[in-house]
């Protein structure tokens, strides 16, 4: 694969930014529980001994203090913002913020390894803005609450690991990354095994070859950049399993199914997650249609989840059969596999979203792959694909942050 250019586009990126800033005019704010934990956790404590208000339903009773069922690693993602509020700079949740901040990164990652495949500039700008805009991710994540943060915080850390890993190969920035994206989706964590393989084959690519290389060293050139990546993932991972015994007695119990009436909701019959649920979730994901209404709006989607295909199509074009590199293009199906197959054994699609919000976190994997199929050349039919997701996706942003047609 082509070493990095410096190809950015600053003033594409500031504008993404500026666009999630003003996408919602009310964001969730109010449903702050990592940014709450987070400032709690700078005085010393992760429980709180009132309990929280009633709409957060989230917080859990254990040994008579109340715990967030967020993981350690979104927790730690809002401390930055947890001590601007200690200085007294910001006094709730910044969500409009945060959500500029991961379209802003996101789109440096895209662009960046978009112009790594030299397809040109038209191609590189469109297939950038259609994650960012063409997809579920712009509705959601602008929505702002805890929740939707986190699904930012794992699109923005996976494109950066992706691209520090398999483009411009830096495992420490990598590894980061990494534990940044599993910190606040716990289903990317399986994909550790990936990126490990991305860093030992491009490893062995660029490291020194010859007949006078002695064999141990060229085995640390191998493994360095491995525990290099690790490092940072294994401390969150360690912490994450300590953070649970302090809150819940166990370090397997992340808390989920301890929320009142969480188990007696019918889409958990089979408990959190059960392999019964895949064709509902099958269903949920790819073919659930719009609703058709009698009142304005006459058509929308359904506000618990509605066929991705039907607001991105371009995303067919993933199924393309070419690649530039044919090694890479199979270890991105891998991760989304293994990522999907966690997410629809998952009883609950969702819940309030656009889309399909969860799979938001396998867009990284699906940009790569396009990227390693895509010829040059733009047809109509591409045009067109674009277009109509660039419309859908605004209209349903539309829809659910500034209006009360999709509230739930």
């Amino acid at each position: 694969m082509p070493r990095a250019t410096s190809y950015s586009l600053p003033a594409l990126v500031a504008a993404s930014a500026v666009i999630y800033y003003f996408s919602n005019p009310d964001p969730g704010r109010y449903y702050d529980y990592t940014f709450r934990v987070a400032k709690n956790l700078l005085n010393g404590s992760i429980g709180f001994a009132q309990k929280p208000p009633v709409w957060l339903n989230e917080f859990v009773s254990f040994d008579g203090q109340w715990y967030s069922v967020f993981p350690l690693g979104s927790v730690l993602s809002m401390l930055p913002f947890a001590l601007l509020a200690s200085a007294g700079i910001i006094s709730n949740m910044p969500s409009a913020a945060i959500a500029a901040i991961v379209a802003g990164v996101a789109m440096h990652y895209l662009l960046r390894s978009a112009a790594t495949y030299e397809l040109g500039e038209r191609r590189t700008v469109l297939m950038s803005l259609g994650i960012l805009f063409g997809t579920w991710a712009w509705a959601n994540i602008t929505i702002g609450g805890a929740w939707q943060i986190a699904l930012g915080f794992a699109l923005a850390g996976q494109l950066g690991a992706i691209y520090y890993t398999a483009i411009d190969r830096r495992p420490l920035i990598a590894g980061a990354l990494f534990a940044l994206a599993f910190g606040n989706r716990t289903e990317i964590l399986p994909t550790a095994p990936i990126f490990m393989y991305l860093l030992w084959r491009r490893g062995r690519s660029v490291s020194p070859a010859g007949e006078n290389k002695e064999r141990e060293a060229k085995l640390i050139d191998t493994v360095k950049p491995l525990a290099w990546f690790c490092i940072i993932p294994f401390v969150l991972g360690i912490a994450t399993l300590g953070y649970n015994y302090v809150r819940f007695g166990s370090i397997a119990d992340f808390g989920y199914a301890r929320i009142p009436g969480v188990l007696a909701e019918p889409w958990y019959s089979n408990g959190i997650f059960s392999p019964t649920y895949i064709p509902r979730q099958v269903w949920e994901m790819l073919f659930k249609p719009w609703e058709i209404r009698g009142a304005f709006p006459y058509l929308a989607p359904d506000a618990f989840s509605s066929s991705i295909l039907i607001s991105s199509p371009f995303l067919l074009y993933a199924l393309r059969s070419c690649a530039r590199d044919a090694v890479l293009k199979r270890c991105a199906w891998i991760a989304i596999a293994v990522i999907t197959l966690v997410l629809w054994s998952h009883g609950n699609s969702g819940g309030w979203q656009f889309g399909y919000r969860y799979f938001i976190v396998c867009l990284p994997w699906l940009f790569v792959i396009m990227l390693e199929s895509s010829p040059h050349r733009i047809s109509p039919l591409e045009w067109a694909a674009y277009l109509w997701a660039f419309l859908v996706n605004t209209y349903a942003t539309w829809l659910f942050n500034w209006t009360n047609h999709m509230r739930p």
